[in-house]
């Protein structure tokens, strides 16, 4: 399994990353090139989000074209069915767990401006 690259993340320029490790200028992060507001940001963050969902969906119709051909009798090795379905499971527990940070931190952000 390969773990993609996220775009649009970018350590160099004015702050980028301190001798002790520390980023000396969050508005370096996430931010792509060119973008000067939060606008910028927050569409980067929305495309992440997507592609995201888009590959869950991708391990979950993996998983259970594997599923079909191990019950049916097709696939040869039921350790490829056992991988994609784990890796589907991780994936929308991940999906999952960052949907429920964003609400809560949306959450959290309308309780303070309440």
């Amino acid at each position: 399994m390969s773990i993609p690259a996220i775009e649009g993340v970018s350590l160099s320029g004015a702050g980028g990353v301190s001798p002790t490790g520390y980023l000396s200028s969050p508005d370096v992060i996430g931010r792509p090139e060119g973008a000067s507001g939060v606008s910028g940001t927050s569409s980067a963050f929305g495309e992440v989000l997507t592609g995201a969902v888009g590959n869950l969906q991708s391990l979950q119709e993996k998983s259970n074209a594997l599923a079909v051909r191990a019950v049916t009798g097709d696939l040869d090795d039921i350790h490829d069915y056992t991988i994609a379905s784990s890796e589907a499971k991780l994936t929308l527990e991940l999906t999952a767990a960052v949907r429920n940070k964003a609400v809560e931190a949306f959450s959290e952000i309308m309780r303070m401006q309440a």
